[in-house]
């Protein structure tokens, strides 16, 4: 499985972003999909999940109610509609994808890694 995450950028506090992960070479069955983060000097922080079989999301407690995991209807794209972003919420944003479905918070979880994409967010 390929993951190539791409729509970071730099953007003022309260604003929004769109990330995007789109995955290629899967193999039948379902997969659970994320996002991490990792800022500068800290550890890398679960920030939401997706459990294809069930449809269930789930989120990192520091973005429930900002932010929402989603996919396409091609089961391609993996998306993360991020709002109300704060400077805190700077880092490097990053899918991960996992064969079978379930709720999985710890990056160690994870097989399928993308090269990430950074995220901004000015005061």
């Amino acid at each position: 499985v390929q993951l190539q995450a791409s729509g970071g950028g730099l953007v003022q506090s309260g604003g929004c972003l769109r990330l995007s992960c789109t995955t290629s070479a899967r193999t039948s069955g379902f997969y659970t999909m994320a996002w991490f983060r990792q800022a500068p000097g800290k550890e890398r922080e679960f920030v939401a999940g997706l459990a294809e079989s069930e449809g269930n999301t789930y989120y990192g407690d520091s973005v429930k109610g900002r932010f929402t995991i989603s996919r396409d209807n091609t089961r391609n794209t993996i998306l993360l509609q991020m709002n109300r972003l704060k400077p805190g919420d700077t880092a490097v944003y990053y899918c991960a994808s996992r064969q079978g479905s379930g709720t999985y918070v710890y990056a160690r979880s994870y097989t399928y890694w993308g090269q990430g994409t950074l995220v901004t967010v000015s005061s």
